[in-house]
């Protein structure tokens, strides 16, 4: 399939994609389980070590550095922390790269050899395992001033308080996809989190096996992207997974959540974590970047 988002079908294939992850999105297979106390504490440590890789490596961006050096540097921190094992690669786009441009398919979105310059954006994601919780997270950060990311960031910021207002209405997920989608291209900006993989949003974040040593991944292309312990989860519990225009599933459980947008030369994003409980929503921890005073170099948009 094409990368983006299409509001018809562009294949037979395409439309029975479609037509298959509707229907077994109804399905959660226990994702929308809300996890006991401890287990919320677990995902709050994780996403906590996330934010302070992100953090840490932001601060040691430099001109000239190009994105396979800044994605060292996160695996780097992680490894020196204790955790070696993670949902995703970490993640480092630069410039255009940051809102996807030129990619053709799944394979481009690995670091590259792009290389940071003054005043333009970049984007760190990693999602650490921490004693089986998964955390994931996105930072937004420039070197230099960058107005339009200075922008950027006051949209996503109000975004991300009306975003648990969205989980608790009556909306479906794939309805509160496009009612994103709407307020993104509203704000006259691109929506880039549709180039994702099936498009994403956001996704499930869940425990997994605690295991030590070195994360396994299959291959360096696409199914690369993630551990091999990811692939089988998402195996498992099928596109209930996932917030797209195809699930009509249930909203209970823990997601991570990352609208991603973007404008000429440059993109933004911000992911955290967002649990949806039966008779509220919120998000599990107020400590992150992009809720804090700026500092002098890095502009975060993003937890």
């Amino acid at each position: 399939m094409p990368i983006g988002f299409f509001e018809k079908p562009t294949s037979l294939f395409d439309r029975l994609y479609r037509w298959i992850a509707i229907r077994l999105s109804k399905f959660s297979h226990g994702a929308d389980a809300v996890p006991p106390k401890e287990a919320l504490q677990g995902y709050r440590d994780a996403q906590r070590l996330a934010n302070d890789t992100v953090l840490h490596v932001g601060k040691l961006l430099k001109v000239g550095m190009t994105e396979k050096e800044a994605a060292g540097l996160l695996e780097g921190y992680l490894k020196e922390h204790g955790s070696e094992r993670y949902l995703h690669r970490p993640f480092a786009w630069f410039g255009n790269h940051a809102r996807f441009d030129e990619y053709t398919s799944y394979d481009d979105y690995h670091p590259g050899d792009r290389k940071l310059e003054y005043g333009a954006t970049a984007i760190l994601d990693v999602a650490p395992i921490v004693n089986g919780y998964i955390g994931d997270v996105g930072y937004t950060l420039s070197i230099g001033p960058n107005r339009e990311l200075d922008i950027a960031r006051e949209f996503l910021l109000q975004l991300r308080s009306e975003i648990p207002r969205l989980f608790m209405s009556e909306m479906t997920p794939a309805e509160i996809w496009l009612e994103v989608d709407r307020r993104i291209a509203a704000a006259g900006y691109d929506n880039i989190h549709s180039k994702y993989p099936f498009c994403t949003l956001g996704h499930r974040v869940f425990r997994v096996k605690s295991k030590k040593g070195k994360e396994r991944r299959l291959g360096s292309k696409y199914f690369g992207w993630f551990s091999v312990d990811a692939n089988l989860a998402f195996l498992k519990f099928g596109p209930s997974v996932t917030i797209n225009a195809e699930n009509v599933g249930k909203k209970l459980g823990v997601w991570a959540i990352e609208p991603h947008i973007g404008w000429s030369g440059g993109g933004a994003k911000f992911e955290e974590i967002l649990v949806v409980e039966p008779d509220r929503c919120y998000w599990i921890d107020n400590d992150v970047p992009h809720l804090k005073a700026d500092g002098q170099l890095s502009h975060p948009v993003a937890g």
